[in-house]
Order: C-alpha cells, then structure tokens, then sequence
C-alpha cells in the first residue's frame, strides 16, 4: 500500500540506554538481544541480552566474518525469541550494534532479516541499530519493514550516550 504508515516503537531511554550499556559490554564485538512489550502495544518494556556466537561460526550469510562485523543468536537465545512471538509478551524489535559507530541497516542485515522466501521479516519485529565506536554511542537507528518498498526502512534516529 503506498504511503503506509510505519510507526517506531515507543522505546523507553532507559531501554535504549540498557543497549546501549550492552553494546559497551560487547565492544569491540556486536551486541545483540531483543525488546518485549504486550501483544498488540504499543511500546517496549523489556531487554533481553543475548550471547552473539559468531566466533563459533554458522552465521546464516557470513559464517566466515568475525564477531566485530556480525552478529548470531546462540540456538537458545533464538528459540526463545521465536516461542515468544505468539506470546503475550513478544519479542516487538531485535536489537545489535555496529563497532564502528554508525547506525544502518547493511545489506547483510536485510538479508538475514527477511524470510528466506523473500516474502516479509523473518520475524514481525522493528529492528534497532546500535553505533558505538570506542568513545561512546553515537546514535542508534530504528528500522521497520515496508511492504511497499518490499523492505526494511528507517523510521526512527536516537540520540547516542557516552557509554
């Protein structure tokens, strides 16, 4: 539908600056996790850190890329993230970060991200990204999936923090 409307998640500071603190825990890896809230909200109350396995290889594109430069749920981490969805406090956004202080949705991102049969996300979530370098935050990204543009979009910027 054209001019749909895509709304950003309401993400509480405190929420985002618990990311963020993950991603300073994880530098200079990725970080990775999720957001919960109610079924049907409109918002997040909830982080869930996970582990990001990448060193032990299996990423689903980059198997060979190191964890600086990708991310990889641990099994259990995604199991429970994919049980969650028909709960009544589902995953409603995964989060990672970029060690190199930018906030974008890369392509390998969108790939991983996106149903395998090119059909919508792989998981009916908003995605935010995470730019730290080794000084602080410098801003963080929300993006939503478009079925007009077929793909994911920007929808929301966030200010960084000096974590």
């Amino acid at each position: 539908m054209e001019g749909e409307p895509l709304t950003p998640l309401q993400i509480p500071r405190e929420l985002l600056l618990a990311a963020f603190s993950e991603a300073r825990a994880a530098f200079p890896e990725e970080s990775c996790g999720w957001m919960a809230g109610p079924a049907g909200g409109d918002g997040v109350d909830q982080i869930k850190p996970c582990e990001n396995v990448q060193a032990k290889g299996g990423h689903p594109t980059v198997a060979s890329r190191p964890a600086d430069t990708a991310y990889v749920f641990k099994d259990e981490d995604l199991l429970e993230l994919a049980r969650s969805i028909d709960a009544d406090r589902p995953a409603r956004l995964i989060y990672h970060s970029h060690p190199n202080g930018m906030a974008y949705f890369s392509e390998t991102d969108r790939t991983v991200a996106t149903s395998p049969w090119g059909d919508g996300p792989s998981y009916p979530v908003q995605q935010l990204v995470v730019g730290i370098d080794g000084e602080a935050v410098r801003e963080a990204a929300l993006y939503a999936w478009s079925d007009s543009e077929g793909g994911f979009v920007e929808i929301a910027r966030f200010e960084g923090a000096p974590i």
